[in-house]
């Protein structure tokens, strides 16, 4: 069971670790290769670190928006030479169920894919458990709007009480004619974990002969993606949501955006924005020290109901 309150006490808005550790076993998306992750507790104020174990020594990589090196087709980050992929899922659980601190233990290069969904790893966090430490958390309140483009492609974040996300995509398919292509989620009034976590990664058979030529989705399978040919979804029980297409553009971006290890309060809206676009709007919010501002909400400061509303399953 998960913790009642989102305070450390009737005062504060407490930073969360795990209970205890908890693993899972799966291959990289991308490498094909198997992986063993292990999720660690870890004191306040860690964030999160991911570690390669398979390397000699073993390498901690902290999450910070200039830690990621590459952004095709997945969220990598690296230190010293060492690599780790496709961490955007991990991240996304991590952030839509308020997990301030923990280690992310690997036996290989890239985060297992698991279902191509962040549901299991909401499921490995529910199975530890939450536990709240007698530190505050420390929001990343955004204080103006900034925005960054990419020919028709652009992102922005805003100023909002709580954590609310707007995403548009535009794909030319039958299957996502039908589906919604638009859509808001507001974390303080919906829940991430019914709502956006169960929402997988998506592609088409066209592409998987040149994706794998390019070293890339060698261990996709209809078992760790949606696949659709040129009119219909190829996987059995076709979409878990009728729009999780972008819903899974969501669950991205949630992850994304928790890249510094702190999560955020403000607006997020997007219109076909990936993770490349994501990161470079993470890392132009930072640079624009009058864009945003430490928030803690302590005795001295209490926090709005909608921000009470967040991580309800660590509430």
């Amino acid at each position: 069971m998960l913790p009642r309150a989102n305070r450390y006490n009737d005062e504060m808005i407490a930073q969360y670790t795990l209970k205890t550790l908890v693993r899972a076993t799966g291959v990289g998306l991308h490498t094909g290769r198997k992986v063993e992750l292990t999720l660690r507790p870890a004191p306040p104020d860690t964030g999160v670190v991911f570690r390669r174990l398979d390397v000699e020594p073993p390498v901690d990589i902290p999450v910070a928006p200039e830690r990621v090196t590459d952004t095709r087709l997945c969220t990598a980050i690296e230190r010293g030479g060492v690599r780790i992929a496709t961490v955007e899922h991990l991240m996304s659980a991590l952030a839509g169920l308020g997990v301030d601190n923990v280690y992310v233990d690997l036996t290989g290069p890239e985060v297992p894919i698991m279902d191509g969904s962040a549901a299991p790893f909401v499921f490995l966090i529910q199975s530890a458990g939450l536990e709240a430490q007698a530190t505050p958390r420390r929001y990343i309140r955004v204080k103006k709007t900034v925005r960054v483009e990419d020919g028709d492609k652009w992102a922005e974040l805003s100023p909002h009480e709580g954590f609310r996300l707007s995403f548009r995509i535009d794909f030319e398919h039958p299957v996502l004619a039908r589906s919604g292509q638009s859509i808001t989620i507001d974390l303080a009034e919906q829940s991430y974990v019914k709502e956006v976590s169960r929402a997988r990664t998506f592609g088409f058979m066209r592409e998987v002969e040149s994706l794998r030529s390019a070293g890339l989705a060698r261990g996709g399978t209809l078992d760790n993606a949606l696949v659709m040919d040129d009119y219909r979804v190829l996987n059995e029980g076709g979409l878990r949501y009728a729009d999780e297409f972008v819903k899974h553009k969501v669950l991205d971006a949630v992850g994304d955006l928790y890249m510094t290890g702190h999560l955020i309060l403000g607006a997020f809206t997007a219109y076909k924005s990936g993770h490349g676009l994501n990161n470079k709007l993470l890392r132009t919010l930072l640079a624009d020290a009058t864009a945003w501002e430490w928030a803690s909400y302590t005795d001295a400061v209490s926090p709005p109901a909608a921000i009470l509303r967040l991580h309800p399953l660590a509430a």
